[in-house]
């Protein structure tokens, strides 16, 4: 449906269902768009496996889909990011990497890595041009989404969570993405290394 509708506006596309963990299927895919786009600008690995389950079979899956499934797809993407005159990678974590917060879970464990890849992949690929950034949401209400579940059968979490907000409501996905196109835009051409919380001040530490 969003390719359809993006095609219709004259808008070059390419989308599909794909396997981060699967690097033949990933490298395809990568490889498949960079030809109907004609190259690729910009990089933002989104995926992650969730992290409720805390056995040793979540932390296999949240290591599998955000960590091995970010670095798979730089190694693909590197090469034609060198070839654009704004390369950018925009890695997607969370305030759970930052922060500590009820329980323990592979989900901010591992996004707390992505963030230390990401600051040292900033170092390695500026000389070549290609910038990179973290952005890491607060908790996000979208339908479908995990809050809209936490909403309906942890209402008193839900509604502690809330509360713990100083903006008094959760984000939404556009405010995320906003942050994420400024980042990845020239309007951001000295930004890089840096990770962005977006959060409504969720997280009380000092964001230095």
């Amino acid at each position: 449906e969003t390719i359809a509708s993006l095609t219709s506006k004259g808008v070059k596309a390419c989308g599909s269902v794909v396997d981060v963990t699967d690097a033949a299927s990933l490298e395809a895919w990568v490889n498949a768009c960079a030809d109907t786009l004609g190259g690729i600008d910009i990089f933002v690995p989104n995926v992650s496996a969730g992290g409720a389950d805390n056995g040793e079979a979540g932390w296999r899956a949240n290591f599998e889909a955000d960590m091995l499934g970010t670095w798979r797809g730089v190694e693909l993407t590197q090469p034609y990011l060198e070839k654009s005159d704004a390369g950018a990678i925009v890695v997607i974590s969370t305030t759970a990497a930052v922060e500590a917060f009820a329980g323990a879970s592979p989900y901010g464990a591992i996004k707390a890595g992505l963030l230390n890849y990401a600051s040292n992949l900033a170092q390695v690929l500026a000389g070549s041009g290609i910038r990179v950034n973290s952005v890491s949401p607060g908790p996000v209400y979208f339908e479908g989404g995990a809050w809209e579940q936490i909403k309906t059968h942890m209402t008193d979490f839900y509604d502690a969570t809330i509360a713990n907000i100083p903006m008094g409501r959760m984000g939404d996905n556009y405010e995320i993405a906003d942050t994420v196109a400024f980042l990845a835009s020239p309007r951001s051409a000295w930004t890089t290394g840096t990770n962005v919380v977006v959060d409504g001040g969720f997280t009380k530490r000092v964001q230095f």
